[in-house]
């Protein structure tokens, strides 16, 4: 009897299935996708329908090979790939090509990898969906039209090698509009008055002042008929003075309760943005690691086992099976209380596809303390989050009991106001994460003494404080992808793609979990906007979403909606296709400086790291050198051991080194030393800077292979002033900004004087 054949994307997810599903299957994997669009060229017809030259992707010549093996002579093949548009085309173009096979094939989707899951997809199984598979081409002609015609007008106006995509520069421009807001923001001064009174039997507590004369205080900006800002202190000075006079009266005692619910589910998007605040990840390492926790993890004797649903949906919906389990689950741990009545529903966005499940746990009986010796530190940190927040979702609500005071000074009124728990709820699991920017609720007050309407009050000290208006916050990674969902730009499965590419290609730059955009982001934005002003806007590329949608749900064809675009795209590119020379010009300044070689002017031009200064002389002269700040800022007190000249820092593929000034006369470079020496005994080598694969900065010992030392953690050479360890760890957190660490006794200082110095990203200790 033929074996039957499934196909998924993952290795990884072969041996989870495999242990579902026996003997009688060869399962085997396609690694991503084997057929695309061409690298060398636009593999788009664009007269015939705008029909697209698949080619086999470089490399999967033996994927291929090895599927066709396995399908050969088989009774069914299932094609299981992801269950999303990436999916539906990967299955689609492996049916083409084993389309030689006798095989009866069938598509199979598993939203959760777990034994029923599978048993009943694979007893149900369906047919390729053309719209999703539509909806992808579509997608992916888009990005390649775009790409492929707007990216060489950068080359000919910036520099070789930028790239302008449909959806990656929207998002840029958003960057580089919220930096604009950021540079234009003139802060206001503004001031709160706030009074420590005392009652009759000598318990003091604050109040602010809140309204005068009927008219609510707030800050600068806020002002409007029925509002009113202090902006001076001399006017705060004159209400201290008038109220030194007044009576403290209690007007009003209200207490009240509400109701706070837990957040839904972990959709794709929520989840980047709560792994971004809580552990730090970005977006492309929190998909990465929540693809392997899908896939399937070795747990032991169980093998195998995926421990959560699929991961890139839009959804907050849940299957009545696993509404049932968590119901019960949170009855048997946490007491009937936290139960509530019915199941808890969650809204439906307005662009949800809801096609998949929220993301959730699929084993109610492995929570995140019995698998965690099995998962590594990220994965643990990942799951946990996602069990919490699942279960939570399902718990009863928070009660809070609010008491607010009212007191009254002649016409000023001030409030002092607090709330309590007085029931958890899903507080006892899970709460939602804020970004530092994101303002908390209260007066900082943890109670208030018996009050009671009519007491007098004395007061203790009247306290003005002054404040000034802050600018609108640079985006975080949580920040964009957040923003980017609100406005419909990108789908769960471009989120993180978005944001890593914009820092691959140095557009921005992460700086203390800001994405703060680069000269050449700047640059690049700037252009894109002015000359396509129709196609880098965010209703544009929103409504772009939708048809996309469109064609999904097979209410829109794929070839009506690329050929809307690729009309207006085209008159569009004819236009500043004339402009070139006049936008490379204005890019382009004179100097004074001259050049060491030829004795031209320098000028200064772009290129894909920025600005440089290069001779005017070119093609004649090619003397080229980093802009005078750039040079004096990447200086360094080191003198090159074969020339003399100074060694200064520069940055290549694999992150930052030392190279000599006089390049290209003198190539010497050298890895970028800390000044600390390597703690393993014996080893006596220097800690370095290095990169990791994922171009993430680490320090490690310069005598690797033989020594493996490494921290994600910059080294300060300080000793710790506790246990004498002769380094500190560098360190950044919410709760204490910047600060140093002994990796030994764990003591916290701050970082003043030498270490301080020693910290900074651009400083070289030798």
């Amino acid at each position: 009897m033929a074996k039957n054949v499934v196909i998924v994307e993952s290795p990884a997810k072969c041996r989870t299935l495999a242990r579902f599903l026996g003997k009688d299957y060869d399962i085997v994997s396609t690694v991503g996708h084997i057929i695309d669009l061409p690298k060398s060229r636009l593999g788009v017809d664009v007269e015939n329908d705008f029909e697209p030259d698949y080619t086999i992707i470089k490399g999967k010549e033996k994927v291929i090979k090895e599927l066709k093996k396995a399908a050969k002579g088989a009774g069914r093949v299932f094609l299981a790939p992801d269950p999303d548009r990436e999916g539906e085309a990967i299955a689609w173009h492996v049916a083409n090509t084993l389309k030689s096979s006798k095989a009866d094939f069938c598509r199979v989707t598993f939203n959760e990898i777990t034994k029923s899951a599978v048993t009943e997809a694979m007893a149900r199984p369906g047919e390729i969906d053309a719209n999703l598979v539509n909806a992808q081409q579509a997608r992916r002609i888009l990005d390649r039209l775009v790409g492929y015609k707007v990216s060489p007008f950068l080359w000919s106006t910036v520099a070789r090698n930028l790239s302008a995509g449909r959806v990656q520069s929207v998002a840029l421009r958003l960057i580089c509009e919220r930096e604009d807001e950021i540079r234009a923001f003139k802060s206001r001064e503004y001031w709160n008055i706030s009074a420590i009174l005392l009652t009759s039997s000598r318990e003091s507590f604050k109040a602010n002042l809140y309204k005068i004369d009927g008219k609510t205080v707030v800050k600068a900006g806020e002002k409007g008929r029925t509002k009113i800002v202090l902006t001076s202190k001399e006017e705060a000075d004159r209400i201290v003075a008038d109220l030194k006079t007044e009576t403290f009266t209690v007007s009003d005692v209200k207490k009240s309760t509400r109701s706070r619910r837990p957040s839904a589910p972990f959709i794709t998007s929520t989840l980047q943005q709560e792994a971004a605040k809580v552990l730090n990840m970005s977006p492309k390492q929190t998909m990465a690691v929540a693809q392997k926790l899908y896939e399937g993890i070795e747990i032991g004797q169980k093998g195998p086992t995926g421990l959560i649903t699929y991961m890139r949906t839009d959804s907050t919906r849940v299957a009545k099976e696993a509404l049932s389990a968590v119901r019960t689950f949170i009855a048997k741990e946490y007491g009937k209380d936290y139960v509530p009545a019915k199941p808890n529903v969650f809204g439906k966005r307005k662009t949800s596809q809801d096609a998949h499940e929220a993301i959730r746990p699929t084993y109610l009986d492995l929570p995140p303390a019995r698998v965690r010796k099995h998962l590594t530190p990220q994965q643990f940190k990942l799951y946990s989050l996602i069990w919490k927040r699942f279960v939570a979702s399902q718990m009863n609500p928070a009660k809070l009991s609010i008491s607010t005071v009212e007191i009254t000074a002649g016409q000023y009124l001030f409030r002092a106001s607090v709330q309590n728990v007085v029931f958890d709820g899903f507080l006892k699991l899970y709460q939602e994460a804020r970004e530092p920017d994101e303002n908390g609720n209260g007066n900082g007050i943890d109670s208030l003494p018996p009050l009671n309407k009519g007491d007098q009050l004395a007061v203790e000290k009247l306290i003005p404080t002054q404040s000034f208006t802050k600018p609108p916050p640079r985006y975080s990674e949580a920040m964009l992808v957040k923003r980017l969902e609100a406005d419909g730009i990108g789908r769960p499965s471009t989120y993180a793609t978005i944001v890593a590419t914009l820092k691959d290609r140095k557009y921005v730059q992460l700086t203390e979990r800001k994405l703060h955009p680069s000269e050449l982001g700047v640059a690049v934005s700037g252009i894109l906007v002015e000359h396509f002003p129709e196609i880098f806007n965010v209703a544009f590329t929103a409504n772009m979403e939708r048809e996309l949608d469109a064609i999904e749900d097979g209410q829109d064809d794929w070839v009506k909606v690329v050929k809307g675009f690729y009309g207006p795209f085209v008159q569009t590119l004819e236009l500043v296709k004339g402009k070139q020379s006049e936008i490379k010009a204005s890019l382009t300044e004179e100097t004074d400086e001259v050049c060491p070689k030829c004795g031209e002017k320098m000028l200064i031009k772009w290129g894909r790291n920025g600005r440089f200064l290069a001779c005017s002389g070119w093609p004649d002269c090619k003397s080229t050198r980093p802009l005078p700040e750039e040079e004096a800022k990447n200086r360094t007190d080191e003198k090159c051991e074969k020339c003399g000249a100074d060694m200064i820092i520069k940055t290549g593929r694999f992150g930052r080194f030392m190279a000599c000034s006089a390049y290209p006369d003198c190539r010497n470079t050298k890895p970028i030393k800390l000044g600390v020496k390597c703690p393993k005994e014996g080893c006596g080598g220097d800690l370095i800077e290095k990169q990791s694969r994922n171009k993430r900065l680490f320090f490690g010992c310069s005598n690797y292979p033989k020594c493996d030392f490494a921290s994600w953690d910059r080294p300060v050479n300080r000793a710790c002033p506790v246990c004498k360890h002769p380094f500190m760890l560098h360190k950044v957190s919410k709760a204490r900004g910047e600060h140093l660490k002994c990796p030994g006794c764990k003591h916290l200082d701050a970082i003043e004087g030498p270490a301080a110095a020693a910290s900074e990203d651009i400083g070289v200790t030798t």
